[in-house]
């Protein structure tokens, strides 16, 4: 068997859809926090968008990457920017998680895996762990800056704030 097979088979990474920069950020919709689905078309066009997908609720790197989304909140507005946190679990985890750390901002629940696959956000540690990527989307509806670090989730806010303050 050969690795692209292995890889594809063993641990559930693809190699289609990615997007990246200078790509039109895909149609979908989600249920949020709250059970109401959410069509990405709705935003498009009213603000920037800072579309990021992390791994699991209430995990600590997770938390900490939420947390500082959540500190910057009036920063992100002022930029004209929404905040869309993305992960695979339910709308019920969700809600306890925006509720227990006070989360401003719009939760997805993507359970299935859709849009990840979707946007081609990749898979760590030998596909066991969701990848945690984000994406800053114009006005247009178009990727300007994608950040891919599993690791510093917190530079994640860091660099949507850099890059939306380039945006003005």
């Amino acid at each position: 068997m050969n690795l692209l097979v292995y890889l594809i088979l063993f641990t559930g990474i693809t190699f289609m859809n990615k997007i990246e920069v200078g790509s039109t950020v895909p149609q979908f919709t989600l249920a949020d926090q709250n059970g109401i689905p959410f069509p990405i078309n709705s935003v498009i066009g009213k603000k920037n968008l800072v579309i990021y997908f992390y791994p699991k609720d209430d995990s600590p790197g997770c938390t900490k990457e939420a947390c500082a989304f959540r500190d910057q909140f009036e920063v992100f507005t002022e930029a004209d920017a929404m905040i869309i946190g993305i992960s695979g679990q339910s709308v019920e985890s969700h809600k306890k998680f925006a509720e227990k750390y006070h989360l401003s901002f719009t939760l997805l629940s993507d359970e299935g895996d859709k849009v990840r696959k979707l946007f081609g956000v990749p898979v760590n540690f030998l596909g066991m762990i969701p990848g945690r990527v984000t994406y800053i989307i114009d006005k247009s509806g178009k990727v300007v800056y994608v950040f891919n670090s599993q690791t510093q989730a917190t530079r994640h806010v860091d660099e949507a704030l850099r890059i939306l303050k380039e945006l003005k």
